[in-house]
């Protein structure tokens, strides 16, 4: 389990996949912060397709890797879970002010910020793949449903 920790925390994006109400997938590759269970936060304008997705069905994946050009590194996650927008005034803020600080922004992306939406994506599986080391190297674990932080 350190190892997916290390791995969400070395890394800046992640590749959303939702889909809407016909089953229409989508992916949207987002900048991201992860908290201490694995939970995966962002901020996104609440009309972007992604967005309009998850407000009609809330569960999603994503995957997180390290880019590579040699098959013997490839080292990524990829996780199943569920979606849901933070609307809670005390934690949004100290969530935004460690991606402010992660992702070195400066005041002008605060307007930015106020307008967008935050949200978290709370896994319920992950699976860790690590040909670094040996090819097709991987392990799976569940995780509990959380109560809303």
């Amino acid at each position: 389990m350190k190892a997916i920790g290390r791995l969400l925390r070395s890394q800046s994006t992640l590749v959303l996949s939702s889909s809407d109400a016909a089953g229409q997938p989508h992916a949207t590759p987002l900048f991201y912060l992860t908290g201490d269970d694995f939970e995966l936060y962002w901020l996104s304008s609440r009309s972007s397709i992604h967005s309009s997705n998850i407000a009609t069905n809330p569960l999603g994946s994503a995957a997180i890797y390290a880019a590579t050009e040699r098959w013997r590194e490839i080292r990524g996650v990829q996780m199943r879970g569920s979606v849901s927008r933070i609307t809670e005034r005390t934690r949004r803020r100290e969530i935004l002010k460690h991606y402010r600080e992660r992702f070195q922004l400066s005041d002008l992306f605060r307007a930015v910020m106020a307008r967008s939406s935050l949200y978290v994506f709370q896994p319920r599986w992950i699976r860790y793949i690590d040909n670094t080391r040996r090819f097709g190297f991987k392990f799976e674990i569940d995780l509990p449903m959380q109560e809303e932080k």
